[in-house]
């Protein structure tokens, strides 16, 4: 209930460490080409300016890697000593190189050792497991002696679009999946008493990355391994949505004292995803100094891993079976038209008591402070069978105010339908949508409430409603409008990212049960986008290729007409609807 960060070893990267005795470090990567030397050290020298720690480059080749030699050389003279990165998918001679001129070198042990499509040179599942399972021992063995020689860092960056054949077959696209995938390389890091590693476990699904790294967590503390985290939410869009789902992935982690560096993956340039991370990590550490919450109880809250609790229903509207609702109160009349019955939007300072949802008239508002909530007030909820407990915290310990409530409201068997409420004194936009993200995020993820609630004096309803539907779309409890998938962009990127993202929003942002991914390439953009009904993806500069899920339904269409035929192939699907407006 209240924030403890995990203890982790410290990790130096080029002169700054890394880990639990450090704050939060900052990263991002670079979207020009490796290859330009002279875009890529002003990017650089900008993102150096305004707080970066780490700047992150692709090396798809070993020109690439090469390359970051002659970047590396002259940021030195030009006095700036960023630690820099290389990001290697499939090429080991890339990595090798990479060593040589970089701090730190980032491998996915989806694609290092394992070969593609050698299932047929085995007699038995079990002979094709442990052969690769030698391979990844020889080959990452090799590498990590290297790194060890080099001084260098290592980052086992796990996917969940790009897990190895051998890992999707004994352990499907899941979690769990990527924990073995990590532990496996782990392992031989381990057997080679090479302790420089840094792990991240990202997915474009916010359960699927927050579970990940909390499996993986569960496993490093029983084993006493300690190793620091790296966190982000990959492929996770721009505008509000991206925002959203990085607040609620790293956001809710955060929040619960896990992960050592975070980098927000946002489809625009990498300055505009820098304030995101630094916003998120000063809310951690308002959390960090707020007073404890003290709990007499004997009911034992688990941070993760939790069922969709079970409440009564009311109404037809909230609990039960009900899709969780969004109430919001915000600068305007209120009263405009919502999606769905239950939720309500009304002006800011509207007593409860005067509250009456159109559908839900019987519903009984009971508002309460959570952090003043008590056992009595469970024995007066349970005896109003129409009560939907609205419970009100603000401040920077407000997960803390509402685990502790849950705590009280479990240990009596209260199944009264629970609405969390997050009020909000803070004045800019960008605060309260990635306060309200983290905050809210965290319990739904855990299978708290059955609705939000949002209050803001500075902040218009429409608003407040639209990121109250973005943060239970991200957390994957009801979907309102089209999810987008669409990576940040690199030096692989083949087309205009933001550009094309807009096009693609405008045509098909009005279809709320599709997800569309839109990747720079196809090096690991078809992978990353592994939970999208649809693709639009870099093929070839200026060509396009279009997925229906993870089949290549279309090759090399010009950019110019890719959208359109995009539209077409959602309609030959029956997925279409025209647009009503």
């Amino acid at each position: 209930m209240n924030y403890c960060r995990r203890t982790t070893k410290t990790v130096t990267i080029g002169g700054i460490p890394l880990g639990s005795l450090h704050p939060l470090r900052i990263q991002t990567m670079a979207n020009v080409s490796t290859n330009e030397v002279e875009q890529a050290v002003a990017q650089t020298l900008r993102v150096a300016a305004v707080g970066c720690d780490y700047m992150r480059f692709t090396a798809q080749g070993v020109r690439e890697a090469t390359a970051l030699g002659e970047i590396h050389r002259a940021l030195r003279q030009a006095d700036c000593s960023l630690p820099l990165v290389a990001d290697i998918h499939f090429n080991p001679q890339a990595a090798y190189e990479a060593l040589k001129h970089v701090e730190k070198v980032r491998i996915n042990p989806g694609n290092f050792a394992d070969r593609k499509g050698d299932r047929a040179q085995y007699t038995s599942d079990e002979e094709w497991y442990q052969a690769g399972a030698k391979r990844v021992r020889e080959l990452f063995g090799a590498f990590v002696e290297e790194a060890k020689a080099l001084g260098r860092t290592l980052r086992l960056g796990i996917n969940h679009g790009s897990l190895s054949e051998r890992m999707l077959h004994r352990w499907g696209n899941t979690p769990e999946g990527m924990v073995e995938s990590c532990w496996e390389y782990l392992s031989v890091a381990q057997a080679h008493r090479f302790e420089a590693i840094v792990i991240s476990m990202k997915s474009s699904n916010v359960q699927v990355m927050t579970q990940a790294v909390r499996l993986l967590v569960a496993r490093l503390d029983a084993e006493g391994w300690n190793y620091p985290l790296h966190l982000g939410v990959t492929e996770a869009g721009e505008g509000e949505d991206g925002r959203i789902k990085s607040a609620v992935g790293i956001g809710s982690l955060l929040l619960d004292g896990i992960g050592d560096t975070l980098r927000v993956s946002l489809s625009e340039a990498p300055e505009a995803e820098l304030p995101v991370a630094q916003r998120l990590a000063q809310y951690v550490g308002q959390r960090a100094l707020t007073p404890k919450l003290s709990y007499a109880g004997h009911y034992t809250y688990v941070p993760f891993m939790l069922p969709r609790a079970e409440s009564a229903s009311v109404a037809d509207s909230y609990g039960g079976d009900s899709v969780p609702k969004v109430l919001v109160f915000g600068a305007g009349e209120g009263g405009e038209k919502t999606l769905m019955q239950g939720d309500a939007l009304f002006s800011y300072g509207t007593a409860w008591e005067n509250i009456s949802v159109e559908g839900a008239e019987q519903v009984q508002f009971r508002c309460l402070d959570a952090e003043q909530f008590t056992s009595a007030d469970v024995v007066t909820l349970k005896e109003q069978p129409n009560a939907v407990l609205v419970l009100n915290a603000s401040g920077a310990n407000a997960v803390g105010a509402w685990r502790r409530a849950v705590a009280l409201l479990a240990e009596e068997q209260c199944r009264v339908p629970l609405l969390l409420h997050r009020s909000f004194a803070e004045e800019t936009w960008e605060e309260v949508q990635l306060i309200a993200s983290a905050d809210l995020g965290l319990l739904l993820l855990e299978g708290v409430a059955s609705g939000i609630v949002l209050s803001s004096p500075h902040c218009r309803v429409a608003e407040l409603y639209s990121l109250g539907l973005g943060i239970l779309q991200a957390t994957r409890l009801r979907f309102s409008h089209t999810e987008f998938i669409s990576c940040p962009g690199c030096g692989r990127t083949l087309f205009d990212l933001e550009g094309t993202i807009a096009r693609v929003k405008k045509a098909t942002a009005h279809l709320p049960n599709l997800k569309i991914g839109i990747m720079g390439c196809i090096v690991n953009g078809p992978g990353e986008m592994a939970d999208a009904d649809y693709g639009y993806v870099g093929g070839s500069p200026g060509k396009i290729d279009l997925y229906k899920g993870q089949e290549c339904q279309v090759r090399g269409i010009p950019e110019a007409e890719a959208v359109e035929a995009l539209i077409e192939l959602i309609r030959s699907h029956g997925d279409w609807l025209e647009p009503t407006e």
